[in-house]
């Protein structure tokens, strides 16, 4: 791998699911923080209030982990029609925490010739 495939990798994971519900009651259950209560307890959540929010489309909240180091990520929740009436949520778990970011090593073999100085 090279440093160019290294940095069009993207360090979010993208989860997609296919809902048999209309958009508008998925909407709900993730915007409203009594439905939104039931399957994601404020306890996970870093803040209860959204970090964004495009109403119908997408909202952001920040989570923060139970245990340490206690790392920080931003996951946002896309919701959108499909072809048969239900709801596409897709689901982008980002990892926002500075602690996460470090730089790959470079390749011990990095191709670069070699010289020898005469004596």
């Amino acid at each position: 791998m090279n440093d160019m495939e290294a940095e069009g990798q993207t360090k979010d994971l993208v989860l997609e699911y296919e809902l048999d519900a209309p958009p508008e009651k998925v909407w709900r259950a993730i915007s409203i923080p009594a439905f939104r209560e039931k399957w994601l307890p404020k306890g996970e959540l870093a803040d209860t209030e959204p970090v964004s929010s495009a109403p119908g489309e997408e909202i952001c909240y920040i989570m923060r982990d139970d245990e340490p180091p206690f790392l920080e990520s931003v996951v946002t929740f896309q919701v959108t029609p499909n072809a048969v009436g239900g709801t596409r949520l897709k689901i982008i778990h980002g990892l926002a925490d500075a602690r996460l970011e470090r730089h790959l090593p470079r390749a011990a073999n990095n191709n670069w010739t070699c010289l020898m100085l005469a004596a």
